[in-house]
């Protein structure tokens, strides 16, 4: 995963250096800028606290209007969050006191979304949609297992909205986690571990 991770990572710097060129050459719209806010997350799956635990998001990101209307945006995003689980390992899915026991956790990733963005009606406002790609950037073994707890990676799609001012801009999205982080052979049950967060964003366009 970690291999997937950084190919893409590298696909994408190719690609924005690409079309910084063909943006030279064909006067095509070429925005740079920064971006952060809240990220709200949870791992879903048995032995986690149900709810959004408040977290952040930080980073940056390359928007390309390739046709009137239509466009892609790529992102490098580092976002944090916080959750609970029991804190005892071998009791992973025995968590009917995590109000009063338990321990936080915290599960921060490196992101790269490859956004498709299209207008709604004005270029103000724009659809977004498209996959991410994640990298595992916290301690896999934090709930105290001998083994890594987490895998290192994790895929998610990517539906949202995008408001563009002449130099602000501000973003709401949802991100659904597609496969199983849980990285654990030897336990009984086989319930499924899945990021699910709520970004709310504001960031400045160059």
């Amino acid at each position: 995963m970690k291999k997937l991770f950084f190919a893409v990572a590298v696909l994408m710097i190719t690609a924005v250096s690409t079309v910084s060129t063909v943006n030279a050459q064909t006067s095509k719209f070429l925005r740079f800028g920064v971006k952060g806010g809240a990220n709200l997350g949870k791992l879903d799956g048995t032995g986690f606290q149900d709810g959004f635990k408040l977290g952040y998001h930080i980073g940056g990101f390359a928007q390309v209007n390739l046709v009137k209307g239509f466009g892609v945006q790529g992102e490098l995003i580092f976002s944090s969050t916080k959750t609970k689980t029991t804190d005892d390992f071998s009791e992973i899915y025995n968590t009917g006191n995590l109000e009063d026991n338990g321990k936080k956790i915290t599960m921060s990733y490196l992101s790269i979304p490859l956004l498709a963005n299209i207008d709604l009606g004005t270029p103000r406002l724009k659809l977004q949609v498209g996959p991410q790609f994640s990298a595992l950037v916290s301690d896999r073994k934090v709930l105290g297992a001998a083994k890594e707890a987490f895998k290192g990676g994790d895929i998610s799609g990517v539906a949202g909205l995008w408001l563009q001012l002449p130099i602000v801009n501000v973003s709401a999205r949802y991100v659904i986690g597609f496969n199983d982080v849980k990285d654990i052979n030897s336990v009984a049950n086989t319930s499924n571990w899945k990021n699910q967060s709520i970004q709310l964003g504001v960031g400045v366009s160059f």
